[in-house]
């Protein structure tokens, strides 16, 4: 017996032995919240973080990235407790102890003014600094405290500057016109207002051009005994990245590189669109525009949704003019045409046949009855259902489901053995994403985001009950970490066989039932979306519009029409199969014989978009428009904070009591900030 532990605990010991001499070496690093660049809640936590951990797995390390307050981040890296700590400016921390990495593209910064400032740089500050900054003379300039400064501005005569300890304090004495200017990394400034101040929205805009670039370096300390190791490793991984155009995607990915150089012979246009699959046809059929017209040249950005919508409003916050092409939707399109942020569609090409549109997305997309966005696809919300696992469970769909039938057969089928999963809902937070499905679904529990005076009702009963509901089916019958399923991610889960139930976007009905693209498109089954005290229904459409700051109106215009037009459907059509045209945009699409054969749902379809009353979503009056969302423009920054709220529900991180109660008190706040309440 003795000899048996004894062979036993040897061989564990081998095999500890082996597995620490073939371990995956790791490098342990520390950042702090530094919005857009870095942050728990940004797309794979954020551009730097992205680049360091790939930076490092081309070099054969694991990098382990935490987070923690600034402060906090260098105590530990200056007692040793990390390798290094992410992402700081070359000289931030002395070169004695510490040991900088080559660097990668960091913050622009330059001046942020009010919008009707008038204000220019004598001559560019890439071709003179010095002499740029001389207008200077005699102004106010808010600076951050410990942050970055331009020692050029010392040397300007009579110039004043504050120091204050966030940027966020800056925003609020520049908008107060306590101070003349904001010296601030341009993408910085345009997520604050986005998230925290969207009401300064078209009040503040960055004087162009920017002043300087400071690239982003990681710090190692030399406390760490493997600090040069780590900094070769990181550095060869950076420059594999660099060479094959890794890096460059990655800030595309995140909407922050720079635009591309100018061509002195075309016209080039600056698209940002949604990574869809319709959009991903779309860029991919470009090509014959640009056949077509050889004088326009197309620079796509293509962005997840939740990336695409932050990085287009903050585009619009600071009048930055990075588009010439935007992709938005049925709640931007009113609200930024009110704002003059749009340029109105008019004298459209005989040929578009704008008759040929829905009345409804026309109105829908219009302001004071004149268009400014031209719908590329639209939809509503439906049930998908697989009918084999209906059919061996003995069940029936009804056409009209209730919310109590929905929860019963994800029960039923829930088979998580099988990677087969009762039920797909969108968790991903965004205020497209999760508070799409959150909105419909409180609107159908008889609940609203407000009362007619505008007062918050989110600790109302109904917005209890239908996130009780929404969490019980997330936490017993959908998918591992749901948290992190989007439109996109459920769709990819449902057409490979592994959710029973999806109650999402009619849009996915062509490519669910499309065979090239659906595992389960012979056994796909469709309902109306569920009901309770009235039915969830919801009305979109992804549009195409051209921002005011474009310098490239015409250009943008020609290709707006030809990608909405019924010439492009066909082209679909014809290179893909009628199953995948753009739906919901236009009559004739409708009225197509093959496009009835192909696509079985498209009448039930029609009838959604037709159904919906963006109007009337709820049972109670409401002082606003829209069905999954509310139409003002705050909502992209009440939608987002409320969606990160009920995303940390499904993590474990907080209940629905103190989500609601938290998502209420923020809400009310940026209401009562933004005039709404008296």
């Amino acid at each position: 017996m003795t000899r048996k532990i004894t062979a036993n605990a040897l061989l564990i010991i081998l095999i500890l032995l082996f597995n620490k001499a073939y371990a995956i070496p790791s490098v342990n690093l520390v950042t702090g919240e530094r919005v857009p660049y870095i942050g728990v809640n940004l797309l794979n936590k954020g551009y730097v973080h992205q680049v360091v951990v790939e930076a490092f797995h081309r070099a054969g390390y694991q990098a382990k990235i935490s987070f923690y307050p600034w402060a906090r981040t260098t105590v530990m890296v200056n007692q040793g407790e990390a390798d290094g700590i992410l992402p700081v400016y070359r000289g931030e921390f002395p070169d004695e102890k510490f040991l900088y990495s080559d660097p990668f593209p960091g913050d622009t910064i330059g001046l942020l003014k009010r919008k009707y400032d008038s204000f220019q740089y004598p001559v560019s500050p890439e071709q003179n600094l010095p002499q740029a900054l001389s207008a200077l003379d005699g102004k106010k300039i808010g600076l951050v405290r410990g942050g970055f400064t331009l020692p050029e501005l010392n040397k300007i005569p009579n110039i004043k500057t504050e120091a204050v300890t966030r940027d966020l304090q800056n925003l609020d004495k520049l908008a107060g016109s306590r101070i003349q200017f904001v010296l601030i990394d341009k993408f910085t400034a345009a997520d604050l207002m986005v998230s925290k101040r969207p009401y300064y929205i078209g009040q503040l805009e960055f004087v162009q051009p920017a002043l300087t670039r400071k690239s982003f370096h990681i710090a190692f300390s030399k406390n760490s005994e493997s600090a040069i190791t780590l900094l070769a490793a990181f550095n060869s991984g950076l420059a594999l990245m660099r060479q094959d155009g890794t890096l460059a995607a990655i800030q595309s990915q995140h909407g922050l590189q720079a635009g591309p150089p100018s061509s002195p012979t075309k016209t080039q246009l600056t698209i940002g669109t949604v990574n869809n699959p319709d959009m991903v046809i779309m860029q991919e059929l470009s090509t014959i525009f640009e056949k077509e017209n050889p004088d326009i040249e197309l620079e796509w950005k293509v962005m997840e949704e939740n990336t695409l919508r932050r990085r287009l409003l903050s585009d619009i916050a600071i009048a930055d003019g990075q588009f010439d092409i935007m992709t938005i939707g049925t709640y931007e399109t009113p609200i930024w045409a009110k704002q003059g942020w749009l340029t109105q569609l008019k004298d459209l090409p005989e040929n578009y046949s704008l008759h040929d549109l829905l009345p409804s997305l026309l109105e829908a997309l219009s302001y004071n009855q004149h268009l400014y966005a031209l719908p590329f696809y639209a939809e509503s919300v439906m049930t998908f259902y697989r009918k084999d696992l209906f059919d061996n469970a003995n069940l029936t769909m009804p056409k009209q489901p209730t919310f109590q039938d929905i929860e019963h057969f994800a029960e039923v089928i829930h088979n998580p053995q099988q990677k087969i999963y009762g039920i797909c809902l969108r968790g991903k937070a965004g205020w497209g994403e999760n508070m799409a499905l959150i909105t419909s679904l409180v609107n159908a529990f008889g609940g609203r985001w407000f009362d007619q005076q505008w007062n918050p009702q989110l600790t109302s009963p109904e917005w209890k009950n239908a996130l009780t509901y929404y969490t019980r089916l997330m936490q017993f019958y959908a998918p591992p970490n749901a948290e992190n399923n989007g439109f996109n991610e459920n769709l990819t889960l449902f057409s490979q066989g592994h959710c029973g139930i999806w109650i999402d976007a009619t849009v996915a009905a062509g490519l669910l039932f499309n065979p090239k693209l659906s595992k389960v498109s012979k056994h796909l089954g469709f309902a109306q979306a569920p009901s309770s005290v009235i039915q969830s229904n919801w009305l979109w459409a992804w549009a195409l519009a051209i921002p005011a700051s474009s310098k490239n109106k015409d250009a943008a215009k020609k290709f707006i029409t030809w990608a909405t037009s019924q010439e492009y459907i066909k082209l679909v059509a014809q290179s893909k199969g009628w199953i995948s045209v753009p739906p919901g945009t236009r009559k004739s699409t409708y009225e197509t014989k093959m496009y009835q054969q192909a696509a079985p749902f498209a009448g039930f379809v029609l009838n959604a978009i037709e159904g919906a009353d963006i109007l009337h979503p709820t049972v109670k009056p409401t002082p606003y428009i829209g069905i999954q969302y509310v139409g003002i423009p705050e909502f992209t920054a009440i939608g987002a904070l409320v969606g990160q709220n009920i995303s940390e529900i499904l993590q474990g991180k907080s209940t629905i009591d103190k989500a609601l109660s938290t998502s209420q008190n923020f809400v009310y706040k940026q209401m009562a900030n933004s005039g709404y309440l008296k």
